[in-house]
């Protein structure tokens, strides 16, 4: 399993991210003797008035609407230090928004520091999600997994277990009954916020199945475009195992085992596979169980409360008085 990346070097940003985010250079170095390292950015207008304690210098600098307009009220000396202060320490990389020009003194400074300055036309808080959802996605964990995702009723199952145990199998299945397959075999991880894990499929495998028997098969090409689906959150993984005899499997559904992937807890369910189990009708089951518990139904806590309150009004004397009338 992969970790996060640490940094991000600006002539990579730029490489990746420049078209996407209408980025041109406009002055100092193509690279920069600091690498991105957070995926905040920072808006330095307590730092051009000479706040610098707090300044933080590891985050890209965006100087905005509000900013340009501060530095053209100073006269050239002010203005000269005011901009000085954001090279009071290395910075990876200063943005100017708004399709604003350059200051001269700006440009300099960039020079001067080897300091790559870059210019959009986009405005100054849609510029910053955009740039912020780049930055987070390239600073999230990743790793990969063997498995299948499957989207089943909303729900994005991962089934994992051991090689030939039968996970395409069942991942085909489901998309015969309707439901998406995302991934197969190989399924990429990257971890959101705290606790969004998403899954993706290979780029090279796409939607490709290998089916044991028969061989690779086409998903997108067999059940059209409403079979397949990109990437999904997975939310439960089914762990398939073959079933040994004398082992303890839960049967009421009180006891919750989960795993952990790339930090994330995600419910676990443990499926033993034995001859003539209908796995894709379970799988189903575990995902709209899933939702009702989503929405504060838990079906097994449900029934032991039930059971517990009939045992208690002596309710089993009056279910077997009904049943012995019924003739049906």
């Amino acid at each position: 399993m992969e970790v996060a990346n640490q940094s991000l070097p600006v002539a990579q940003f730029l490489q990746e991210a420049a078209e996407s985010l209408g980025l041109r250079q406009v002055g100092g170095s193509e690279s920069s003797p600091k690498d991105i390292t957070q995926q905040e950015v920072s808006r330095p207008g307590f730092v051009l008035t000479g706040f610098i304690e707090k300044y933080q210098a590891e985050r890209i600098q965006i100087l905005g609407g509000a900013e340009s307009s501060y530095l053209e009220r100073l006269d050239p000396k002010q203005q000269q230090l005011a901009l000085e202060n954001l090279f009071i320490t290395h910075v990876p990389c200063i943005i100017i928004t708004r399709g604003q020009e350059p200051f001269e003194t700006l440009i300099r400074l960039a020079d001067k520091y080897s300091v790559p300055l870059l210019a959009t036309d986009s405005k100054t808080t849609p510029f910053i999600r955009s740039l912020t959802a780049y930055l987070a996605d390239h600073f999230s964990p990743r790793g990969t997994v063997h498995g299948s995702l499957v989207d089943v009723h909303g729900v994005g199952l991962l089934v994992t277990g051991p090689s030939g145990i039968g996970k395409s199998e069942v991942a085909l299945d489901l998309v015969e009954r309707g439901h998406r397959l995302v991934a197969d075999d190989v399924v990429h991880l990257i971890r959101r916020g705290d606790d969004v894990l998403i899954g993706r499929g290979d780029e090279f495998l796409k939607h490709f199945m290998e089916i044991r028997g028969v061989g690779v098969v086409d998903v997108r090409e067999m059940f059209g475009i409403r079979g397949i689906r990109i990437q999904k959150r997975i939310e439960v993984e089914v762990k398939l195992e073959r079933w040994v005899e004398g082992k303890y499997y839960d049967r009421t559904g009180l006891e919750y085992d989960t795993s952990e992937i790339l930090g994330v807890t995600l419910p676990q369910v443990l499926l033993p596979i034995f001859p003539g189990k209908n796995i894709t009708v379970i799988a189903e089951t575990i995902a709209m169980n899933h939702m009702l518990k989503t929405y504060g139904l838990d079906p097994a806590e449900r029934f032991n409360r039930q059971v517990s309150e009939g045992i208690a009004r002596r309710g089993r004397v009056r279910t077997l008085d009904y049943l012995r009338k019924d003739e049906e």
